[in-house]
């Protein structure tokens, strides 16, 4: 009796390869980084998901780009931007005030310090919801083009990942600190500081959870201010559900997209510039990866991996 094309996919080579794979990434991960449960429980998941079922497999061989994405950020702790270049600290800032400076009452403050002066908790509680986004609204999209279109699914998943990476690269080129660095610490450089809630501690008091405390104190690095991807995500996300005409949804998308670039000032995470260079890097992330699907070796690759989860 031959095998059906679905058994074909599961065979003794992907299954080989899988293994090795799994094995190098724990290896690498408890030497270098020190281990962690969470890729212990990431390793499992792919497992599960892919023994499971031809429909599991097909879900975890196409969110494989995603779980792509945060094993490179996670490796970013091997190499800290800071040990490449400097970091800038006060230069940022001092840019930040002399091109969106706002005078109030004689002082000259950035966005983020205007934002400040106005903290109250609805501000805290819409700025937390708002941030928490980031998450799972492109992986909602994702969910609902793989369902309703896999070759969008693809294109939105590796648009997604290669905006991270030229996010990435550029924060090995220019380390920067973000505001609530120079508020803690003033503008001298201090290597391995750790990750820092800022703002959206208010929102974890507010609802008695330490929800961005758990986050951010895992961040691979805090010298990765600018460019601000949380700003870039929610475009790319508005971007696709454009391009698929999702409808009134879009207007939800829209309203998450301001309220995240909005909170991420707000909240410290961020200056004004930061989320433009977001807004700049998404934009050149959609256009290059459209002409990169273009090219030859990409239309030859792209369908066989089309192909896997179809």
């Amino acid at each position: 009796m031959g095998n059906t094309p679905e058994e074909k996919k599961f065979n003794s080579k992907h299954i080989l390869l899988i293994a090795v794979i799994s094995a190098i990434y724990l290896a690498v991960s408890a030497i270098f980084i020190g281990f962690k449960v969470e890729q212990l429980v990431l390793v499992c998941l792919f497992w599960i998901m892919y023994l499971a079922s031809a429909p599991s497999r097909k879900i975890i061989l196409g969110f494989s780009v995603f779980i792509a994405y945060w094993v490179i950020f996670d490796y970013m702790k091997l190499l800290p931007n800071y040990d490449v270049n400097n970091v800038h600290i006060k230069d940022l800032y001092d840019h930040e005030k002399n091109l969106f400076g706002v005078n109030y009452r004689g002082v000259v403050l950035t966005p983020h310090e205007l934002f400040e002066k106005y903290q109250n908790p609805a501000f805290d509680l819409m700025s937390g919801l708002f941030y928490l986004c980031w998450v799972p609204v492109p992986i909602f999209l994702a969910a609902y083009l793989f369902y309703k279109n896999r070759m969008e699914f693809l294109k939105f998943s590796l648009t997604f990942l290669w905006i991270n990476l030229i996010g990435f690269v550029i924060y090995y080129i220019y380390p920067a600190a973000p505001p609530w660095y120079i508020e803690n610490y003033g503008t001298i450089f201090k290597a391995a500081t750790p990750g820092n809630t800022a703002g959206l501690a208010r929102f974890d008091m507010l609802v008695g959870v330490r929800i961005f405390h758990s986050l951010y104190s895992q961040s691979s690095n805090v010298f990765a201010a600018m460019p601000s991807l949380h700003s870039a995500y929610p475009l790319l996300v508005l971007y696709y559900g454009l391009k698929n005409k999702l409808g009134l949804v879009n207007i939800l998308f829209g309203i998450i997209m301001i309220g995240i670039w909005l909170s991420a000032i707000y909240t410290g995470h961020h200056y004004l510039l930061d989320v433009i260079a977001g807004i700049i890097v998404c934009i050149i992330g959609i256009i290059s990866f459209n002409r990169i699907i273009k090219w030859q070796p990409i239309t030859k690759w792209l369908p066989s991996y089309f192909k896997l989860i179809s």
